[in-house]
């Protein structure tokens, strides 16, 4: 493992900016009928949007046929959330180990929270919270962690996690999308290769969508209106008008089910819809707050009731990465602290507003970072990096709840009893989604590799 040193220096020249929205130089916008055709079909995954829905066609697999809208929401706590300044504190220790923060009860008999966290105290009865997590195989990356695989880690080179994908990119292929109007995996994070992982090795057309890229910012070309292409008629006839009015070498010579799918996608006002947060009433937004990862759990509600399956939120890079008041995000108290009433705030207004839709039941929420800190407080009023043991919470899916799994030493350090490992969480996870669990992808070489790896086993206390 990275000496504190190294990463630390890593943290001490990065500078602030607000988290809160992307950079104006982002922004995406429609020039012209011309531009619309060139770009408007392109930008959604990576590949041409034709392309990349005739590629999920023809690659996907099925899966085991469980019956619904089966979705999952990911909160990812970049940089690591100590678990003894949140979900697992430890009030009789020491207080280089306790920390600065009290407690809190909860709704669970006997269990405590921090201070900070009052209102997931307030819904414990719906949470379920792990307090026994192995990550021993993560690092300083989303990679392990988000792909539910101790295989899949950082290389020598920082990029591919040994090319295993994602729990989400194995959503997006073997599940796809519960609207086809809508992609199948979306990230909602600036950061996104420190915090969001995609497919590896399993292909491009399985990637995440940039999701904040499309927040906003997709507008129509003059003469082009939503509501009038929510008819079919109407949409062919505007299409035929488009194609006359493009120079002779642009014209469409002939337009497969895939380009007009992709049409249909783009144009039928689905994602954009998705995505309009003015559509909330002032009691919905005052419910979320007005915080970036406040605003991105809302955006992620109203992406998964409109049909996307897997939706990961990550408040900004290394938000977590409390080493010390020396570093960019600061120690326990200079830094954590004002971060914990967010999403305390987020998470339980996302569980609060899935139930009142209706939505909870069939959407699994989880919250964790990429691994723990260090059971004593650092003299910098921070903790290093821990990957001995961290805390994260599920809550929804139609799981028993209410309930702590597993439990640490007296410091918080160490997996007292009931591990749960990285293929654990994948397994329950491909489990809600109704994924079979002896599901294999194709690698590159040819060789087929499972989803499930290193005997990945159902969470008991979950089903």
């Amino acid at each position: 493992m990275p000496s504190p040193n190294h990463h630390l220096n890593a943290h001490v020249a990065g500078t602030c900016r607000s988290p809160f929205a992307p950079s104006a130089g982002d922004t995406i916008r429609v020039r012209s009928r011309r531009w619309f055709l060139q770009t408007g079909l392109a930008g959604i995954g990576g590949l041409g949007l034709p392309d990349l829905l005739r590629h999920r066609t023809l690659s996907a697999s099925p899966t085991s046929g469980n019956a619904g809208k089966k979705s999952v929401i990911l909160f990812w706590l970049s940089g690591g959330l100590s678990q003894l300044d949140s979900l697992d504190p430890k009030p009789d220790a020491p207080r280089e180990v306790k920390g600065p923060f009290g407690t809190i009860s909860t709704r669970i008999p006997g269990i405590a929270f921090s201070e900070h966290l009052p209102l997931q105290a307030s819904i414990a009865d719906r949470l379920s919270v792990i307090r026994s997590v192995d990550c021993s195989a993560s690092n300083h990356t989303p990679i392990t962690m988000q792909a539910g695989n101790p295989l899949a880690q950082r290389t020598n080179d920082g990029k591919d996690g040994a090319g295993y994908p994602s729990m989400g990119s194995i959503a997006a292929k073997f599940r796809g999308a519960n609207d086809p109007d809508l992609p199948a995996f979306v990230g909602l994070a600036e950061s996104w290769r420190s915090d969001v992982y995609g497919a590896g090795h399993m292909g491009s057309a399985f990637e995440p969508v940039k999701g904040l890229e499309l927040a906003g910012k997709f507008s129509l070309p003059p003469g082009l209106d939503l509501e009038r292409l929510e008819n079919r008629k109407t949409l062919r006839v505007q299409f035929d008008r488009l194609r006359r009015q493009l120079d002779h070498q642009e014209q469409i010579a002939q337009v497969d089910r895939f380009t007009r799918q992709a049409y249909d996608m783009v144009l039928s006002g689905k994602v954009q819809k998705a995505f309009q947060l003015d559509q909330e009433n002032a009691e919905t937004h005052a419910l979320y707050g007005s915080c970036s990862v406040g605003k991105k759990a809302l955006m992620a509600r109203r992406l998964v009731e409109s049909g996307v399956t897997f939706v990961l939120v990550s408040g900004a890079w290394g938000y977590f990465d409390h080493h010390g008041d020396d570093v960019r995000w600061g120690g326990i108290e200079k830094g954590l602290k004002p971060l914990l009433p967010r999403i305390d705030r987020a998470l339980y207004a996302l569980i609060t507003d899935l139930e009142q839709r209706g939505l909870l039941q069939d959407t699994l929420v989880m919250m964790m970072g990429e691994f723990g800190r260090t059971p004593v407080i650092n003299n910098q009023a921070g903790r290093h990096h821990w990957v001995n043991n961290m805390s994260m919470v599920v809550a929804g899916g139609d799981m028993p709840h209410g309930q702590v799994i597993g439990s640490s030493d007296k410091r918080g350090g160490s997996i007292h009893s009931g591990s749960v490992r990285p293929q654990d969480l994948a397994a329950t996870t491909f489990h809600h989604l109704g994924i079979a669990p002896d599901t294999h992808w194709i690698a590159p070489s040819g060789r087929p590799i499972p989803i499930i790896t290193e005997n990945g086993r159902l969470i008991p206390e979950l089903t």
